[in-house]
Formats: structure tokens, C-alpha cells, sequence
């Protein structure tokens, strides 16, 4: 079973948050990265970019598929990883560590009750959720 760290909230897009004040770091779960495989290339978003929660800000290609990235909260992109852009398989071996994607500066902080907590992404993941 995927690991599913419990101080985290969750989307069904299978991208992750921890929140620290109004920023907010998002990754993609263990679960997306163990079904897209070997990732081989991500787009992500320059900083001063403006997210709303549920739209696209990026994608992650692997060996087996490209996937967009969807925003689970609004605001201002603060930083982008780019410590992974030439390193991707950071991703897959450290999603929510090393392997974060981006930090957002929350415009509506309300939007994180929206979000899953572990045990409703878990019961999710497990369903087969995309």
C-alpha cells in the first residue's frame, strides 16, 4: 500500500498539501507516482503565477502516461522546484519530501476543507479513484 502521511490533506487528483501559515507545498502522492512509473519530465509553473484551486498548472510525463496537474488551492505561486526538473526521479523516490513540486501562497485558505484528509484519500486510492 502506498504511503499516506497523516499531516497532510489530500486531493482527489491525487496531489498533496502541507500547509505552513498561508504557504502551502503541493507534491503528487506515492500512489500517483507508483501508478505513472518511471517520471521522465515535469512543467511546472514560474513563480508570481496566480492558481485557482482545480484548474491546471502544470504536468508530470513517465514512461507510461503525461498527467496534468491540478492546483487544490488558489494563489500565488511563490517557488517551483527546480532542484527536480534534471533530477524527476525524485518524485518517485521521495514524493513528499525532496520530491515537492511546488509552494503557493494561499489566496482563500478556506478551500483546504475542500481537500480529503488521509483516511477519505486512502478509502479513494483504494477505490481506484482518478
Amino acid at each position: 500500500m502506498a504511503s499516506i502521511p497523516v499531516d497532510l490533506k489530500y486531493s482527489k487528483t491525487h496531489e498533496w498539501v502541507r500547509v505552513a501559515g498561508d504557504t502551502a507545498t503541493i507534491g503528487i502522492t506515492d500512489h500517483a507516482q507508483a501508478e505513472l512509473g518511471d517520471i521522465t519530465y515535469l512543467d511546472l509553473p514560474e513563480s508570481g503565477r496566480n492558481l485557482v484551486a482545480g484548474s491546471q498548472f502544470g504536468e508530470v510525463e513517465s514512461v507510461k502516461a503525461v498527467s496534468e496537474l491540478f492546483a487544490p488551492v488558489s494563489g500565488e505561486v511563490l517557488e517551483a522546484n527546480t532542484e527536480i526538473l534534471n533530477t524527476t526521479e525524485a518524485v518517485n523516490e521521495d514524493p513528499f519530501g525532496n520530491g515537492w513540486l511546488i509552494k503557493v501562497r494561499m489566496s482563500n485558505p478556506a478551500e483546504l476543507s475542500d481537500l480529503l484528509s488521509p483516511d477519505d484519500y486512502h478509502t479513494h486510492a483504494e477505490a481506484g479513484g482518478h
